[in-house]
């Protein structure tokens, strides 16, 4: 016998927000009554923009709060930049505006949106100038339902008795009856050999999985006499709702009564064929990543690069490092990709950045670790943008060397991560890009350093530059929990993905596949400490 729901709270990969609209100091394009503004919602996608909807017509209003709702699908690993277009729609809603009825325009990612759940943006014109003072204010909330899971446990007594020689092997299975009484197996427990009064093993349903979230729909229990022809002997059944079933929560018991309905029209003194006891009925929340990054949680964003040897002479236009003025390189094309959607989620937009693998002035020797903007006290970079900059500096004054040492830059993540857990309440979750283009020198030490990372608030993301031998990295990804001191890793934190296999995809393609892991280590971090979103970010200011 196997049971029917056998899920893990897991961060699904899209969540529905819902944004609502409001604006502020719209410009007055008329002398007598004020404009009837309207906005309207715009997501580009391939290149194109494309209507999502647009808001109601508020009528004279120079500082509109649209009751409108936009409802969308949140990717955490995919880029969704939005438009807000306001018109001044002069009574006509379904009708094309004219650009003379334009109002003023802002775009943003929703990324952004979600992590602050509040930004306000000014309203530029078409020529890219402000439109007076005008701003527009777009809040976030995610749409409400549950991913909770509930743990139940029952037991019977005195289980009417159906073997002739023994005595009954009693099963219990939960159907979701819904509402056009069609009903869905939601859990069948494991048998009990020979007992009329067995306790079965507690289990965890999800909420979804047993009652569809709602309290008051029918949940039917029916207990079966097991028999290994699989025509299994009706014992009886008993009807209940979650909502009944979470008065166990307060700590007494709740006993029903297995009824088997032949039995109880034909005998006329006939009480039930037994009684099934719930004993536990204990709701367990679970948090999904977007709850986190509504409660504040910041992603801080990390990048390593190689400047190994093997990438060749960065003059030659066949190494890897090779600046083609025409066309950005595959370390510049990757570091691009990702860092641009992680950076929504960093509320300073600074990022460290680091090489390993070269020899770097004044004295030439080799380091594993260097500030790619040569300044040790302070290695971030303002925005990726930033990186891209420092990247491209610091090619010329360095010399490429090895060998190929990993275990450095992760410890140095490791550092202040380590300061977050001891907080006590980590709210910084840190993700490290690594970007290489070869077999690791110092395999051991790095696994050793993973492991120690699979403890604390960290990601790593490597993505394989060029056409060498990943086996390592692979490896590394592959392993899941590695090795540390004989003692297994609580989690798999490392993604590795070869840019080959997306050198002919948008850019968006390589972001998708690198980050679509991170939500789910995020939640399993945090829901393996207990620890619960907190109170909600800042909020932004017009930029």
């Amino acid at each position: 016998m196997s049971e029917v729901d056998k899920s893990q709270p897991v961060a699904l990969g899209a969540s529905r927000v819902e944004l609502r609209v409001s604006c502020w100091n719209l410009l007055d394009r008329d002398t007598l009554p004020n404009p009837n503004p309207c906005v309207v919602l715009k997501q580009l996608g391939e290149g194109q923009w494309s209507e999502v909807g647009r808001s109601e017509i508020m009528c004279c209003s120079l500082n509109p709060v649209f009751s409108h709702v936009f409802p969308l699908d949140y990717f955490f690993e995919e880029m969704q930049m939005l438009g807000f277009e306001v018109y001044d729609a002069n009574g006509a809603e379904d009708a094309g505006f004219q650009d003379d009825a334009f109002l003023g325009e802002a775009e943003c990612s929703l990324g952004q949106i979600v992590s602050q759940t509040k930004v306000t943006k000014p309203l530029l014109l078409k020529t890219g100038e402000t439109a007076g003072k005008s701003t527009i204010t777009i809040e976030a909330e995610k749409v409400t339902s549950t991913n909770d899971f509930v743990q139940l446990e029952f037991r019977a007594q005195k289980l009417d008795n159906k073997d002739l020689f023994s005595k009954s092997d009693p099963f219990l299975e939960i159907y979701k009856v819904n509402s056009n009484n069609t009903e869905q197996l939601v859990m069948r427990t494991e048998v009990i050999n020979n007992n009329l009064s067995p306790s079965w093993e507690p289990f965890r349903v999800s909420l979804h999985s047993l009652c569809s979230c709602d309290p008051d729909k029918t949940i039917r229990c029916v207990v079966y006499d097991y028999n290994s022809s699989g025509k299994h002997d009706y014992i009886g059944e008993f009807t209940t709702t979650f909502r009944e079933m979470q008065e166990v929560s307060s700590g007494k018991e709740m006993e029903f009564e297995c009824i088997n309905p032949k039995y109880q029209e034909k005998k006329k003194h006939y009480t039930n064929s037994g009684t099934v006891v719930l004993t536990q009925c204990k709701v367990e929340k679970v948090h999904t990543f977007l709850d986190y990054i509504m409660g504040g949680l910041q992603i801080y964003f990390t990048v390593a690069i190689d400047f190994t040897a093997s990438n060749g002479d960065p003059r030659s236009e066949h190494s890897l490092h090779f600046i083609n003025p025409k066309e950005p390189n595959e370390y510049l094309k990757a570091l691009s990709a990702v860092g641009e959607i992680c950076q929504d989620y960093d509320s300073d937009k600074k990022f460290p950045a680091f090489g390993f693998g070269a020899r770097i002035p004044p004295n030439y020797e080799v380091s594993h670790d260097f500030a790619i903007n040569f300044d040790p006290d302070n290695p971030e970079c303002e925005w990726i943008s930033g990186v891209i900059e420092a990247y491209k500096r610091c090619l010329p004054q360095i010399q490429l060397y090895g060998p190929t040492n990993l275990a450095p830059i992760i410890n140095r993540v490791l550092a202040p991560a380590s300061e977050e857990e001891g907080s006590g309440h980590p709210m910084r979750y840190r993700v490290l890009l690594v970007l290489t283009d070869g077999v690791l020198s110092d395999m051991p030490a790095t696994r050793e350093a993973v492991a120690r990372a699979s403890r604390l608030p960290v990601s790593i993301i490597i993505v394989g530059v060029g056409n060498t031998d990943f086996s390592d990295m692979r490896a590394l990804d592959e392993d899941g929990t590695q090795e540390s001191g004989g003692e297994q890793a609580a989690r798999d934190i490392v993604q590795f993905v070869p840019f080959r296999e997306f050198k002919k995809a948008p850019p968006a393609a390589l972001a998708k596949c690198v980050l679509a892991e991170v939500p789910n280590q995020v939640v399993e971090f945090y829901g393996s400490r207990g620890i619960s979103p907190g109170p909600g970010p800042r909020i932004s200011q017009p930029q």
